[in-house]
């Protein structure tokens, strides 16, 4: 039997899982919103890595034709999309159930108008969502389920009038959590032949359509390939399925970190330090790493690492949000973005306007009086997002400086306009070194705990410092 070792970042504001095989190769990543259950989190991350692991196998399966012909890699691309859209689907109706028993228990006196626009929204949305998972790249965008139906459903609520306005955006309030903790496990094989009926729709639609000149020509070349190809495809993945979908993914070891991991319910030998195992994932995948800053959504760590990726030295700031993943979700609510819209909208400022607050609230009145005196909003998220980066570099100087390669991790490390002024600031510090930004790096920490649970080797944390801050 193979066995497989699993890693759970249980972080403040998003919950990771990793599994690796014997080689140390991920073969499942999952990734799920931090709720206030939880165990619920955790295990919905774990799930979320199951599927994406047996997605690993059955493209292992086919590996040599993926290699060979572009229709195989297209398809394998495109049935991941909509098996997240299936996914969100089911999910999606239990939240439409709970929004009308919600407006259904409301004594406002236009109740019926309410319920009215409410199905007028969910109407337009529902399309709206399967599309650009479907025909577009949501997936990859964005994976969280909350975000994605919130961003569409205030849209929605504002085109309305404000006599709608409070009901609706209450109703949703009371109606998301309960959903998002509900522990929803999906049958594998049902939702690969159901995104298959959707790409058979999607690639017959396809083939009927004219080129525009509007991609590049890889991109016309996949396309073309699948489109007339898909049927290959399909035959070949169908005779796999039944056999990826029954194989069992034996976990052998798992080891929990992250902010919440003393709520794991794993043995206190499974629990390791989130810096330690940020420390070692991101010197698994960067060898060469010595210094390693994790923005996480409650504390922020510098790290410094040996050649083996044992911590020799930190400095973190554990006492504040300010600078963290909690500090940019409160900025977001403050101007009614979602976090994705941070980032860009700071990346298209003309200045940096200087924030003098370190306290998130005090921050968050500082804004607002800024908007006030005519600030535009552009140049105060670059300047909150500039002022993150040097609360970080100061808590790396305290560490011991940047030494070697920098690697980044942590939810944080996908926000553009943190990763600008990170470059820039290592660089005017500490001259031109290597700086390791990966797609993974929210995934550092789940990572590192799975390469702990694989080796089975124990490790201290060394004496540091913490920067208390109020």
């Amino acid at each position: 039997m193979k066995k497989y070792y699993l890693g759970i970042d249980l972080g403040s504001t998003t919950s990771k899982a990793v599994i690796i095989n014997e080689n140390d190769v991920i073969v499942g990543r999952g990734i799920t919103n931090t709720r206030a259950n939880y165990k619920v989190a955790a295990d919905i991350a774990r799930e979320e890595a199951i599927y994406d692991a047996r997605f690993t196998l059955l493209s292992n399966k086919i590996k040599l034709d993926m290699e060979a012909k572009p229709e195989f890699k297209k398809y394998m691309e495109d049935i991941r999309s909509v098996f997240q859209y299936q996914q969100f689907k089911r999910r999606m109706e239990s939240l439409e159930k709970m929004l009308n028993k919600t407006v259904s228990e409301f004594t406002y006196a236009n109740k019926a108008a309410i319920a009215d626009k409410l199905h007028e929204i969910i109407e337009n949305i529902r399309p709206q969502i399967r599309n650009e998972f479907v025909h577009g790249n949501l997936g990859s965008k964005n994976q969280f389920f909350r975000d994605i139906v919130s961003e569409k459903y205030n849209v929605g609520v504002d085109a309305l009038g404000r006599e709608f306005y409070e009901p609706l955006m209450l109703a949703f309030d009371k109606s998301i959590t309960p959903v998002e903790n509900e522990m929803v496990q999906y049958n594998f094989k049902e939702l690969v032949l159901e995104s298959m009926a959707v790409l058979e729709e999607k690639y017959k639609g396809l083939a009927d359509q004219q080129e525009d000149g509007s991609k590049e020509d890889w991109y016309y070349a996949e396309l073309n390939a699948v489109k007339s190809n898909y049927k290959n495809v399909e035959y070949s993945l169908r005779e796999h399925i039944e056999a990826i979908a029954g194989e069992e993914i034996h976990v052998a070891k798992m080891v929990g970190t992250g902010y919440g991991r003393a709520l794991l319910p794993f043995p206190e030998d499974c629990i390791k330090s989130e810096i330690l195992c940020h420390a070692f994932g991101a010197h698994a995948i960067f060898p060469n790493t010595r210094t390693v800053l994790d923005i996480g959504g409650q504390d922020t760590k510098a790290i410094q690492v040996d050649s083996h990726g044992l911590v020799t030295s930190f400095h973190m700031n554990d006492r504040c949000a300010a600078g963290c993943g909690r500090y940019l979700g409160y900025i977001a609510d403050e101007f009614g973005l979602s976090l994705n819209e941070l980032g860009p909208e700071a990346m298209s400022s003309t200045k940096e306007t200087t924030i003098c607050s370190t306290c998130t609230v005090f921050a968050g009145a500082e804004v607002k009086e800024l908007l006030h005196n005519g600030e535009q909003r552009p140049n105060i998220l670059a300047g909150l997002h500039k002022a993150i980066v040097q609360r970080a570099m100061s808590l790396i100087a305290r560490s011991g400086g940047v030494r070697n390669e920098f690697t980044f991790t942590g939810g944080v490390a996908r926000n553009q306009a943190v990763l600008k002024y990170v470059k820039q600031m290592v660089t005017d510090s500490y001259g031109e070194v290597t700086m390791n930004i990966h797609t993974d790096s929210i995934f550092m920490g789940a990572l590192g705990g799975a390469m702990f649970a694989r080796r089975n080797i124990s490790a201290d944390l060394p004496k540091a410092g913490k920067e208390v801050e109020a």
